[in-house]
């Protein structure tokens, strides 16, 4: 049924990584949400009312507060669509990261709330009215929840929206919640033990968790989170399979919200070929990763000089030197440079943000192994932190990309 929502209201709902179509996937989930958590909320209300349940009234309030949460994702998957201005050039899109930010912050207030509220139940305990008519609401509120859930979810993954995602976790734990106030009653019914406080309070534990955890997930995109890796590979994939490329290096995405996405890199290539062949190339990889993954890419050249004869015996030993660096990464850009006295080996050393390794330490053992090979050689070392998942990114040519990632 999910699928059918998407194909019905959403034009050209395959492609996902159309900021157009993305924007339609959260509009829709929001209206959906709207709809079903007002439809729980009024159930729930008058159920909770009419047998004096307190835990069911928490619960329906939640439903509300789901309601407003959905409302706000529609409103905030809108204003992240506008185009971007003077005072904002890379437009709107981290709104929509706002108005997740919103949605938890109130998610938490309401949980203290209703936590307050049932711990005044437990220290006042009044007897819940049990009935069919309860028990079919109950549970006709979780069968819809559990359809959400699995709404959201999936619209979520679809799109690579943490927002969604995040509300599809939220309704995971309405499941449990409501679940919790169908078994106080019970509990009350047959056994004469009134637990409907100490339910709303779980119940209350419950949404304040699920605040928490929304917050965690986005706040980390505004703090500047790591890229997914599975966007690092596509971009990697995408310019490695051009002709003419030797590496790349240096990769750095830039996140301004989703379906604005910014990247820079290096590309290695032969220096002996013709530099207009290359530029050419370098510009067709930078219209296909716009084109297929809508991310706006800056390549830059760096020219390789493949027929120097001590290139390839460096780059076996630099490999394996560098292997058993804890922390270190690759290397790129080798390149030798000739003098009278002595030869310069200049590279780049990309580290991981987690290296204990100091500088003062690689370069020392990376010079040794060049100076085992021919003491005449003198190393000159520039060194990266990875912004990405460099272990997939570059540090390989075509002729050893898929044996070693310590390479070039």
């Amino acid at each position: 049924m999910h699928d059918w929502i998407f194909r019905t209201l959403i034009s050209d709902y395959e492609d996902v990584k159309n900021p157009a179509v993305r924007d339609q996937y959260g509009k829709v989930a929001g209206v959906v949400g709207i709809l079903s958590n007002t439809l729980l909320c009024v159930m729930k209300i008058v159920v909770g009312l009419l047998s004096g349940s307190i835990a069911i009234v928490a619960d329906a309030v939640n439903n509300l507060a789901d309601a407003s949460s959905s409302l706000i994702t529609l409103i905030g998957f809108k204003l992240a669509a506008m185009p971007e201005d003077k005072e904002h050039p890379y437009g709107h899109a981290r709104i929509e990261y706002l108005a997740g930010l919103l949605v938890s912050v109130i998610i938490i207030v309401v949980g203290l709330e209703l936590g307050k509220s049932s711990i005044e139940k437990i220290l006042a305990p009044t007897p819940t009215e049990f009935s069919l008519t309860v028990v079919i609401v109950l549970l006709l509120a979780i069968g819809i929840k559990i359809w959400q859930a699995c709404f959201n979810v999936r619209a979520g993954k679809k799109i690579n929206s943490m927002t969604l995602i995040a509300t599809g976790a939220d309704s995971r734990n309405d499941v449990i919640a409501t679940s919790a106030v169908l078994l106080s009653l019970l509990i009350g019914h047959f056994f004469d033990l009134q637990s409907d406080g100490y339910m709303g309070v779980l119940v209350a534990l419950f949404i304040v968790w699920s605040g928490i955890g929304l917050v965690r997930e986005t706040v980390s995109p505004l703090l500047g989170e790591a890229p997914d890796p599975a966007l690092v590979r596509e971009i990697e994939e995408t310019a490695m399979r051009h002709d003419g490329v030797l590496g790349i290096h240096d990769l750095v995405v830039h996140n301004y919200g989703p379906g604005k996405i910014f990247a820079s890199m290096h590309v290695e290539v032969d220096a002996a070929v013709d530099i207009m062949t290359s530029h050419d190339m370098v510009d067709n990889i930078e219209h296909e990763i716009s084109k297929k993954l809508h991310i706006s890419c800056t390549v830059h050249m760096d020219p390789i000089n493949l027929s120097d004869p001590n290139r390839a015996p460096l780059k076996q030993i630099l490999g394996k030197a560098i292997a058993g660096l804890d922390g270190v990464i690759n290397f790129h850009d080798l390149r030798l440079v000739s003098g009278p006295t002595h030869t310069n080996v200049v590279f780049d050393v990309a580290v991981s943000p987690d290296c204990k390794l100091s500088g003062e330490e690689i370069t020392k053992t990376l010079s040794a192994a060049v100076s085992a090979y021919n003491p005449s050689f003198r190393t000159v070392i520039e060194f990266d932190r990875a912004y990405v998942d460099v272990e997939r990114q570059c540090g390989c040519d075509k002729e050893t990309a898929r044996s070693t990632h310590n390479e070039i």
